[in-house]
């Protein structure tokens, strides 16, 4: 079983290599694209609470879970996203599905937990048309239009650590590799003129970052449990190795006409920085241990700082990014026999998102509803292993200021199976 878990990552990391679009968002076109979900289906589902800690799911957010585990977690995460793009004057649909993570957790003795896997970090995916006029040197008018596409984006192979170091407290640290491809390339054609231009740059792009976790869950009146987390995500220092092609083209046949390297090292552009700043996460919540729980975490990152010395975006600039999401879960009897419906673990949550960016002197903001259900896959109360749906509802994005809005529907689809590894054997 160990070689397949193995043989699996390996092979998504091969396909992540090859820089797979996640994302039709226009917005993936700022900053190192998309940032995707960094929770497994089930926190997603609480609006992607990452505070909540037991015994058999693995917690990609909070490294302190690990120190949780009492199983061998096998968990697998795949997403169908409807998306509705709505312009002033414009309406377009797509849909996407996305391997959201594949990973795996398991428990080394004496409150010590360890884990792994891989996840995409940010996806590019987009491509926008844009149409102006110019004046010619006779004083007639010709149309100009621009396209801006673009594809790729960052994965992250990790490793967790988690320790409880009381019965109450845990701590624990996340190590990830960021690796990956982004390209971008702009084309530019003038009415009645028969050459158009092309700029073509992409982005080899690799680096670490850690995250710190601290969970501490008193228990309040020999039935609660007060739940309260810190996280610090800290600041990723990437580096890029970049190349950039200009060059025409022929507008009737889409052929390249010439090509040129741009000499990126004399302007000082061939390796560059990218630094993703830090981002911390306060959490507190309350309920009952496997009946109910409702919590609330807010995040804050001082994006402000953010800079793509490489990619220049004109009409784009940053300021600190926030999220304030709420969540929880309800079971109506865990230990129940003959009813399965009983043991169904029922999720919901809202999340309000301050993205950091500004377009056209505009916030761009991110709304979302989260439901679904945690269904055992065991007709028994002694079957941990459960198979997650999830749904969210939401919009980011506005159409004032020639912008776009977009609407969009998730199905979440989530594998949690568990194991036993590292017991002793018994002889009676």
């Amino acid at each position: 079983m160990i070689k397949k878990i193995v043989i699996a990552i390996v092979c998504f990391a091969a396909m992540g290599a090859n820089a797979q679009n996640g994302t039709v968002s226009p917005y993936s076109y700022f900053g190192i694209g998309d940032i995707r979900p960094t929770a497994t289906i089930e926190n997603q589902m609480m609006a992607g609470l990452g505070m909540y800690a037991d015994s058999i799911h693995v917690n990609l957010q909070n490294p302190a879970a690990y120190g949780k585990l009492r199983r061998t977690v096998y968990a697998a995460g795949i997403s169908y996203n409807q998306l509705s793009l709505n312009s002033a004057t414009a309406k377009e649909s797509n849909q996407i599905v996305n391997l959201d993570y594949l990973s795996l957790g398991f428990n080394v003795g004496k409150g010590l937990g360890l884990g792994f896997g891989i996840k995409p970090y940010t996806s590019v995916g987009y491509n926008i048309l844009s149409e102006s006029t110019t004046t010619n040197e006779d004083g007639t008018e010709s149309n100009v239009t621009n396209q801006y596409s673009g594809e790729g984006g960052l994965n992250k192979v990790y490793v967790s650590l988690g320790y409880q170091i009381t019965k109450n407290l845990s701590i624990g640290v996340t190590s990830s590799f960021n690796f990956g491809t982004i390209n971008n390339l702009r084309t530019q054609i003038i009415e009645n003129v028969q050459f158009g231009a092309l700029d073509d740059r992409t982005s080899t792009i690799n680096g670490l970052d850690f995250n710190y976790a601290v969970n501490y869950t008193p228990t309040i009146k020999d039935k609660y449990t007060l739940y309260t987390s810190a996280r610090v995500n800290t600041q990723a220092n990437l580096s890029a190795r970049n190349t950039q092609e200009i060059g025409s083209f022929s507008t009737s046949t889409g052929g390249n006409i010439e090509i040129i390297d741009v000499d990126l090292e004399a302007r000082g552009l061939k390796e560059t920085g990218l630094t993703i700043p830090t981002t911390a996460t306060l959490g507190l919540g309350f309920g009952e241990n496997k009946k109910w729980f409702l919590g609330a975490e807010y995040s804050f990152q001082g994006l402000s700082s953010f800079t793509n010395d490489f990619i220049d975006v004109d009409n784009l600039s940053y300021q600190d990014a926030s999220t304030v999401a709420f969540g929880g879960y309800f079971i109506p009897d865990y230990t129940s026999f003959n009813n399965f419906l009983k043991r169904i673990t029922y999720r919901a949550g809202v999340r309000m998102e301050k993205t950091g960016m500004i377009v056209n002197n505009t916030e761009i903001d991110n709304f979302g509803i989260t439901f679904g259900l945690g269904l055992p896959l065991s007709f028994t109360s002694s079957g941990f292993s459960n198979i997650n749906l999830g749904f969210e509802i939401g919009k980011r994005g506005t159409t004032d200021m020639m912008l776009i809005q977009e609407n969009y529907f998730k199905i979440n689809v989530g594998l949690s199976l568990n194991d036993r590894w590292f017991q002793k054997r018994k002889i009676n």
